[in-house]
């Protein structure tokens, strides 16, 4: 089991989440390496809690299969849980985001590409189409609440669970 962590300073903001519905998926975005190997994926990989893929010689199911080039071996990568808000902390303090079972693969890097949204901490003005969280920062104004907010100084982890 993997936990996707992270810390973050979050300015009149909380409740940090991925837009993940059934309707609109969050892609989950990682470099993966095989554990066999250790050869390390070409490109980054995917992953949807909403989609579900056959395993080679088994009934069961996982979000993401993968069959390494290198060494031949096939992994597989399921999500556990349903993603958590990253709420706002003085100061700043590691969460849980989300939970993966992978087997046969590690991941070793995530980018947080897709739509975040996140509550403004005192109006509850919902903030919506946050995209641009790769680069590190995102700053907004609160109408309601009268001053900026933002997200800055974003730190994501990969831990064993």
């Amino acid at each position: 089991m993997y936990a996707l962590t992270l810390t973050a300073e979050l300015n009149g903001v909380t409740n940090l989440r991925p837009k993940d519905t059934a309707d609109s998926p969050f892609w989950y975005t990682f470099t993966v390496q095989c554990t066999s190997c250790r050869e390390t994926h070409g490109n980054p990989i995917s992953v949807s809690r909403f989609e579900s893929n056959e395993l080679s010689g088994s009934r069961g199911e996982a979000n993401f299969v993968w069959k390494c080039k290198n060494c031949k071996r096939e992994s597989s990568c399921s999500i556990k849980t349903t993603p958590k808000a990253y709420e706002q902390n003085e100061p700043p303090k590691q969460q849980p985001i989300i939970e993966f079972d992978c087997r046969g693969m590690e991941f070793t890097s995530f980018s947080p590409e897709g739509e975040w949204l996140v509550d403004g901490l005192e109006s509850n003005t919902k903030f919506e189409g946050i995209d641009s969280l790769t680069e590190g920062e995102w700053y907004d104004y609160d109408e309601k609440a009268g001053d900026e907010v933002s997200i800055k100084d974003l730190k994501w982890d990969i831990k064993r669970a």
